[in-house]
């Protein structure tokens, strides 16, 4: 499981539910550890395009992770991140970058400490690079998103819905950087085939709040996570466009293999 430290290869039902104020902190329920594993990154329907590695690891007060994909035409994507995880959760930085046969072709960046966001497109010569609102603790990107979840499982599956802030990118010409808001809430418990294998998880969506005058521009897809079940939670699945709104939809699965199936 990529978020507690092993290795290998959002609606339910509820009498209430309730939004938490927007000053929560997340509270460091399951500390992450150590994790190799080789997941594999899929499209929307389950063929898989691209062998991946996780890497996660602890270097003093941080935790850092690496996920790589390799495809067989050359073109390969890299996400890093890292984080800080005492008493309370928070992410630092976040990098994904896309590249073919070696060449840049995208590269997207998110310092969480000095509050500044980078978009660079190659073929657009296209770069840029500004000032975002981070609320420390309450701010994610990539899978930060995972390692939030992980924490905040037991508040989801008991009916609360959450709000937090995510890090993204315009779609082109602008790629401008900026934050939203999120709404994290549970979509339950599911089935899932990956890797040759029968596997259960609960299902997280993570709903954009768009104002509706931006709506008429852009369509900005929910993002859907799965964490094993039973606990201890670490991630199974990951559902949702590559890196802008406007990008294709993936699927990312624990295990990697020739065909991936829907959950239900």
């Amino acid at each position: 499981m990529f978020a507690k430290g092993r290795s290998i290869g959002l609606f339910a039902s509820v009498a209430v539910l309730c939004i938490a104020a927007s000053t929560f902190a997340i509270k460091v329920t399951e500390q992450a550890g150590a994790a190799h594993g080789y997941p594999g990154l899929c499209d929307i329907n389950g063929k898989k395009l691209a062998d991946g590695e996780f890497r996660q690891w602890v270097e003093g007060d941080h935790l850092y992770v690496v996920i790589s994909y390799k495809f067989p035409n050359g073109q390969s994507f890299e996400e890093k991140a890292r984080f800080r995880q005492e008493s309370e959760l928070m992410q630092e930085q976040w990098s994904w970058k896309e590249l073919t046969k070696g060449t840049l072709q995208r590269e997207f960046t998110a310092d969480f400490l000095s509050g500044i966001g980078t978009a660079h497109v190659r073929k657009d010569n296209k770069d840029v690079s500004e000032k975002i609102e981070i609320e420390p603790g309450r701010t994610f990107a990539g899978f930060g998103f995972t390692m939030a979840l992980s924490n905040l499982r037991k508040r989801l599956i008991h009916g609360e819905q959450l709000q937090l802030k995510a890090v993204g990118f315009s779609p082109f010409p602008t790629l401008k950087p900026q934050v939203v808001t999120v709404t994290i809430s549970y979509g339950g418990l599911q089935h899932m085939r990956m890797g040759g294998r029968s596997l259960k998880g609960d299902q997280f969506v993570i709903h954009p709040e768009i104002p509706l005058i931006a709506k008429l521009f852009v369509k900005v897809p929910d993002t859907k996570i799965w964490l094993t079940n039973p606990a201890p939670p670490g991630f199974l699945r990951w559902e949702g466009p590559i890196v802008l709104p406007s990008d294709s939809l993936i699927r990312v699965d624990l295990l990697s293999g020739a065909k991936s199936g829907p959950a239900q």
